[in-house]
């Protein structure tokens, strides 16, 4: 006994038109969970916009349209994200940048200020030297006394140059470090890496 096939009718077709609308259902909130993300400046993945959307990682993958918005989204945001952290390396190397001008600054005067210093005194050693003869006692002790607190400030001078000095190092080193962080970001923005995150 033969099995008579069952014409397509109209069930298998109101099974057909259901079965788009829901997947037209899930296109669309794959794509309001995709601005939402962007929106909220959240890190678009395939995880992300799943639970988002309610839909299953294999539905993502399996339907080209929505494959190609979640890959879009990701690789938009990973230029977002390389050009947020490129602007903060700008700001860091600015901000070192500026402290090593200003120690080299500094490094300038306090030199000066030896220089100065260090002139005055041998003036004031050469006086002691040509009217020594002449000063009174108390004269005598008045000078000794500059010229002991003139070498006290050389050598609080000279130990502010040695620490001045120290921090020009240091702002200098991390100004290369920057270079180096710039470069290496630079070259993640230019060759960034294929994947989808799953």
């Amino acid at each position: 006994m033969k099995t008579a096939a069952v014409p397509a009718g109209p069930r298998t077709a109101a099974a057909l038109a259901a079965r788009r609308r829901k997947t037209e259902a899930a296109l669309e909130r794959v794509h309001q969970a995709i601005t939402r993300l962007r929106r909220e400046k959240a890190p678009v993945s395939v995880a992300a916009v799943a639970r988002r959307s309610d839909v299953s990682r294999t539905f993502l993958y399996d339907n080209t349209e929505v494959r190609a918005a979640v890959t879009t989204a990701m690789a938009q945001a990973g230029e977002r994200r390389s050009r947020t952290l490129a602007e903060q390396d700008d700001e860091r190397e600015a901000t070192w940048r500026e402290r090593a001008l200003n120690a080299e600054e500094a490094l300038k005067a306090t030199h000066t200020e030896i220089l100065s210093q260090r002139t005055r005194i041998g003036e004031l050693l050469g006086q002691i030297r040509d009217l020594e003869a002449e000063w009174t006692q108390e004269a005598v002790q008045r000078i000794t006394t500059e010229n002991t607190t003139l070498k006290q400030r050389v050598r609080q001078l000279t130990t502010d140059n040695r620490t001045l000095d120290e921090r020009l190092k240091a702002a200098r080193s991390n100004l290369r470090f920057q270079d180096r962080r710039m470069a290496d970001l630079e070259a993640q923005i230019t060759d960034p890496s294929p994947g989808v995150q799953r």
